[in-house]
Order: C-alpha cells, then sequence, then structure tokens
C-alpha cells in the first residue's frame, strides 16, 4: 500500500518521502522508501496510508484516520547504489485497546482472601 513519512530534520526543515508499505500491525509497520532517504534511528514520524488505499479491509483502524506519529525502531540493510536505508520499521505511537474485565464479585474476593491465608 502506498503511504507517506513526514518529519523534520536535525535544522527543522519538514521533509517527506513517498513509501511503500509491506507489513502492518495494530501496533508497527515496516516501509521502503521509494526515493533515497536517509531518516535517523528513533526519530519521530508521521505515518499515513495514502487515501486512495485507506478503504483496503486488511488495514488497522488507526491508519484509516490519517497521520500517526511514529518511531524508527529499525533500519534495514543499505543500498549499495545508494548508500540509503531499503526500507525503516516503524512503531505506532498509538494507545493500546484495553479489553473490558469482567467485574469481581466481593464474595469470589473474601474467597480468594481466605484461601491466600
Amino acid at each position: 500500500m502506498p503511504g507517506r513519512l513526514t518529519w523534520r530534520d536535525a535544522s527543522g526543515t519538514l521533509r517527506f518521502v513517498s513509501v511503500m508499505t509491506r507489513d502492518v500491525s495494530d501496533v508497527d509497520a515496516f516501509v521502503e522508501c521509494q526515493m533515497p532517504a536517509s531518516i535517523p534511528l528513533y526519530r519521530l514520524v508521521h505515518f499515513q496510508v495514502e487515501r486512495p488505499a485507506r478503504g483496503a479491509g486488511e488495514l488497522p483502524a488507526v491508519l484509516q484516520n490519517g497521520k500517526v506519529l511514529s518511531a524508527i525502531y529499525r533500519v534495514g540493510p543499505y543500498k549499495t547504489s545508494t548508500g540509503t536505508p531499503q526500507g525503516y520499521a516503524l512503531r505506532l505511537l498509538v494507545e493500546p485497546t484495553r479489553k473490558a474485565v469482567p467485574a469481581v464479585a466481593e464474595t469470589d474476593l473474601d474467597v480468594r482472601r481466605a484461601a491466600a491465608n
């Protein structure tokens, strides 16, 4: 799926690069740059899937809404022709989904406390 990374470099200049998304989950993604780009490890970037591809059924809900703040956590192997990485692994900085925990009755708590003693 086509996408885009945007970030600010060390001098504060806004940079962007078009990417092709290879692997996507609810918390991370691996992207390959279409043009040579050198992004440092642990740099914060904004990742978004291009608008026409957002309706894909296999795309996590968080990426269907637009930009997601992400961190570069792994840099792929370098291309010998350009000296830049082939791709980047991104950690999507999103709130984890929480599952409902069933309420515990007070009598259950009393039984657990008695068993622990």
